[in-house]
């Protein structure tokens, strides 16, 4: 196991500059398949923002005045942030409802949902077509207290602080900061109410952006309970994201990860699944509570009517009730297949809401240029490789220092 972490300056007289430096060398095999896949479409990538920043916004995408928000909007940041709702789901369950049997997979989770929101806030100043403006709302000129833009802003900044604050005793942990350790730890439970207080507000805020565009989504994906929907499917999008990664997870850091959380991975899984249907289900009624009332029957038979079939059917009903057999049935198998097509699912519909349904019916439709998927798998791959980073070195997965349950 790695214990890197529990080097302090004071027991190997270390400045702390050459213990970082030593932190930051590559750790294992670096030709790895991932490595030599995702080296070059970084590289690239970064070489894509900053022709997107010397010669604007226009000269890699394909955005025009009449679709100022495309793929990195509509994936990078509205589906990013759904998947990073395991955080959130997660704390509430363990802190507040004193579920400790998911106390294992904590800090990978709030680990994860920081990370996903620093780089989708990240994308997110990509896409503004004047990004030196998007300190405005926080430093109180041209505050916009009116826009949904203006809470969105303040959540995101939040909960970043609250997600490092739930984080930090780790980081404290891989200094030897004992008593910043303590200091940080009693801040956990306030920062995790604050941080759940947040979510549940950006989570539906961000759905809330496209109440104002009613005109141009497509009357299938529109409904005046967008911002209802999309707090609802961020639970079972996040947790979904919770058993993919966590199943990976457990394949690659498998060293790091005790026999005792090894053994009670596929129980954590188990019971995630029933959350995930759960969750579903009541996202599936209310969607067909939305499409009874708007009455778009008619609707049904058209190309859009059979792709909205095909998302409420598919990727909702069907990993809905794969969720609900496994569960019954035990099938952790069958559970992650389950979590798969979830995941795609929320993908599809963050995207027919924010791109393929929205301005549907133009003459000449917007379609992502090759250079915003290379950014947007850019952003994706830097993420994985910092997560991969903090893992192999700070006690996420791993069982924190002895000194930790030493007595004071």
């Amino acid at each position: 196991m790695n214990n890197s972490y529990q080097i302090t300056t004071s027991q190997d007289g270390k400045s702390i500059w050459r213990f970082l430096v030593t932190e930051l060398k590559p750790k294992g095999k670096f030709l790895t398949p991932f490595n030599l896949i995702s080296i070059p479409i970084m590289i690239l990538g970064l070489g894509l923002i900053v022709i997107r920043f010397w010669k604007g916004i226009g000269s890699i995408t394909n955005l025009t005045q009449e679709i100022p928000w495309g793929l990195w909007i509509g994936f990078d940041v509205v589906t990013g942030v759904a998947f990073a709702g395991g955080a959130y789901v997660l704390t509430f369950m363990v802190y507040i409802l004193n579920m400790r049997k998911y106390h294992s997979i904590v800090r990978v989770t709030v680990l994860n949902g920081f990370l996903a929101y620093v780089f989708y806030a990240g994308a997110l100043l990509l896409d503004l077509g004047r990004p030196w403006h998007v300190i405005n709302p926080i430093i109180g000129y041209g505050f916009g207290t009116s826009s949904v833009l203006f809470l969105v802003a303040w959540h995101f900044l939040l909960y970043m602080i609250a997600e490092l604050i739930e984080f930090s005793p780790a980081i404290a942990e891989w200094l030897g900061a004992r008593k910043a350790r303590k200091i940080l730890s009693g801040m956990t439970i306030a920062a995790v109410i604050f941080g759940i207080t947040l979510s549940t507000l950006h989570q539906s805020g961000l759905g809330a952006l496209y109440l104002m565009a009613k005109d141009k989504i497509h009357p299938l994906w529109y409904s005046e309970f967008i911002p209802i929907m999309f707090f609802v499917s961020s639970i079972f999008a996040g947790l979904s994201m919770v058993i993919f990664e966590g199943s990976i997870s457990h394949k690659v850091f498998f060293k790091q990860i005790s026999e005792k959380n090894h053994k009670a991975q596929n129980g954590i899984i188990h019971g995630l699944s029933k959350i995930c249907a759960g969750a579903m289900f009541a996202y599936f009624f209310l969607q067909l509570l939305v499409f009874i009332h708007g009455q778009h029957w008619n609707l049904l038979g058209t190309p859009m009517g059979l792709w909205y079939l095909l998302e409420m059917l598919g990727f909702v009903l069907l990993p809905m009730i794969l969720y609900f057999v496994s569960y019954r049935t035990n099938n952790i198998t069958m559970i992650k297949v389950a979590a798969v097509i979830t995941m795609l699912g929320v993908i599809l519909n963050r995207l027919n809401v924010t791109v393929i349904g929205f301005r549907w019916d133009m003459a000449v439709r917007y379609v992502p240029s090759w250079m915003e998927l290379v950014v947007t798998m850019a952003v994706i791959f830097t993420e994985i490789w910092i997560f991969r980073w903090v893992i192999n070195r700070m006690p996420v997965l791993s069982d924190p220092p002895a000194w930790v349950n030493e007595p004071e």
